[in-house]
């Protein structure tokens, strides 16, 4: 293993750990938070959707840490935290989820982008490594390449989720203010969703070391 693969993984270790770290102490900061407005997490998402007109979209109760939107079946799913809590954490990630069925409801262009690289990102995700690692052992350029082909797919969604996740906070952050969320409360949803974006932001830049090393190492 070279100096500069083992750099590498320092380096992108260190991104990880700060990034988990300060997401991590945000969330439980602001969980013990109650919020003035009395609502659960469930409650402020039915009414922000109420708010923008957005009907035929279910809230739905998941399983610890499953806060997400899925486009298949319209449907904001948020963990129990979320959803049963009236703390500034829950409704921060609540508003966050529905920003991401607003943006479905009104034909958001990059997340479309986003979901037609889907497929190629979950397919490019679990296969380079092993086209990788099979090229390195059989000194097949041709699958070394392809490897950092699909690698390459994989940076490109997670770049492309950016503009995604950054602006369901905007979204979030608009409502809230809009419907006279306490300033110390917008203060804490801010640094909750801010916290969350770092997490993105962390991964995409760890993504882009990995790739720019693969590119140097195949060059050489």
């Amino acid at each position: 293993m070279s100096n500069g693969y083992l750099a590498l993984v320092v380096v992108t270790l260190i991104i990880g750990l700060a990034a988990s770290g300060y997401v991590n102490s945000k969330l439980k900061r602001y969980a013990q938070v109650r919020s003035g407005t009395g609502m659960t997490g469930a409650q402020m998402a039915q009414q922000m959707l109420a708010y923008y007109g957005i009907g035929n979209v279910e809230v739905r109760r998941g399983g610890s840490g499953q806060d997400f939107f899925d486009p298949r079946t319209n449907s904001v799913t948020l963990s129990p935290e979320a959803f049963d809590m009236s703390s500034v954490t829950a409704i921060a990630t609540a508003c966050h989820e529905v920003g991401h069925a607003c943006q479905y409801a009104q034909g958001y262009a990059p997340m479309k982008v986003r979901g037609a690289i889907v497929p190629v990102a979950n397919v490019a995700s679990n296969a380079w490594i092993f086209l990788l690692m099979i090229g390195i052992f059989m000194n097949l350029a041709g699958l070394i390449t392809a490897a950092i082909i699909m690698y390459a797919a994989v940076v490109l969604f997670q770049l492309v989720t950016l503009p995604v996740e950054f602006n369901a906070s905007r979204r979030a952050m608009a409502y809230m203010g809009s419907v006279g969320l306490a300033p110390a409360e917008q203060k804490g949803a801010f640094d909750v969703l801010r916290a969350c974006a770092f997490t993105y932001l962390a991964a995409a830049l760890t993504s882009i070391l990995q790739l720019l090393w693969l590119l140097g190492q195949n060059r050489d």
